[in-house]
């Protein structure tokens, strides 16, 4: 089922004919529903759920997503059938999601904050927070925070803090090199955004799209590239310039002391990705409570890679977990 409670896919759902590719089957056929949130300051959020119908029989994730990104990123949670009820929004700014009145409240402390007003408006007390790449910096920070409001956490593709000094792992780069040429980077992107937007909020999007970029190694060859081209159209929706002001506030996130993590994690890092160090994350693991790290050949994007794989880590996580865990979030 896809609701429809206005605009166009995939902002909202609804499918419309015009469309510039095909709709994939794991759209069509997903229930992915769109509600708004409004945050504690007043900035208006685009969330979404996969149980708009309360069908799962199974536990509650928050999942803190990456910047700019959508269900779409996510095959093997877009339907009931997946055992897990997820809960989700788009960051500000991207996605249906409004930018705040001020445009600098846009770091992590603000998707914090976001992230308990969507816990509340769906009713969550204390659900198990998965995150993606800068999501993962956001679930950390919840859950030194706010331990109270977190059961467990799993982290795909990301660290606890300082991310853009983990950049570019697989070149062993020093922390704070790495940092300076990302970062470096994001801010040139930043001030050419606004000529290139609209170039890449045209460019034809499709399957070969996705082929030819996994031949680069940014993204290896995923199940579904339809679905992944779907991903990458709306990705492309936020305008560069917005994306990469996103980008160097979270920047300034540092690490989360993770003495201050009490419940259990697992970290799930592909290989090869170049925007969140394997290698940061193993050490991480190492350092939390009940952590535990996994490795997987892939890149950032390990989740489209080998959907069936990571959704078994997180089906087998939320099992070992305490069985309040589950029923408290609902």
């Amino acid at each position: 089922m896809i609701d429809s409670t206005g605009g166009s896919l995939p902002g909202n759902g609804r499918l419309r004919n015009n469309h510039p590719m095909s709709i994939p089957r794991a759209v069509t056929e997903s229930s992915v529903a769109f509600r708004d949130v409004l945050s504690d300051d007043g900035t208006l959020l685009r969330a979404w759920t996969n149980d708009p119908d309360g069908l799962i029989d199974g536990p509650t994730v928050l999942l803190c997503n990456g910047l700019g990104t959508s269900p779409w990123n996510w095959p093997a949670l877009l339907t009931t059938d997946c055992g897990v009820r997820v809960v989700s929004w788009s960051h500000r700014g991207t996605s249906g999601s409004d930018r705040p009145i001020d445009l600098d409240d846009v770091g992590v402390q603000q998707f914090v904050e976001d992230a308990l007003s969507v816990m509340d408006h769906f009713g969550l007390t204390r659900p198990v927070v998965m995150g993606w790449s800068i999501g993962v910096n956001i679930m950390f920070e919840l859950a030194a925070q706010h331990p109270e409001r977190v059961a467990g956490l799993f982290a795909v593709a990301g660290v606890p803090g300082d991310t853009f000094s983990t950049m570019l792992g697989p070149f062993h780069l020093p922390r704070p090199v790495a940092r300076a040429l990302t970062v470096g980077t994001s801010r040139a992107l930043r001030a050419t955004g606004r000529a290139i937007s609209p170039v890449a909020a045209r460019l034809p999007i499709g399957v070969r799209t996705i082929e030819a970029l996994s031949r680069t190694g940014l993204i290896f060859p995923v199940p579904d590239p339809e679905l992944a081209a779907l991903a990458l159209k709306e990705f492309l929706r936020t305008p560069i310039e917005w994306y990469f002001h996103l980008a160097i506030r979270t920047s300034a996130h540092g690490r989360v002391s993770l003495r201050r993590i009490k419940v259990p994690a697992v970290f799930v890092g592909g290989s090869w990705d170049m925007l969140a160090g394997a290698r940061h994350m193993a050490s991480a693991a190492e350092r939390v409570q009940n952590g535990r790290y996994v490795q997987l050949h892939g890149t950032h994007f390990v989740q489209m890679e080998q959907p069936e794989r990571v959704h078994r880590l997180l089906l087998e996580f939320l099992q070992r977990l305490p069985a309040e865990a589950s029923t408290s979030s609902r």
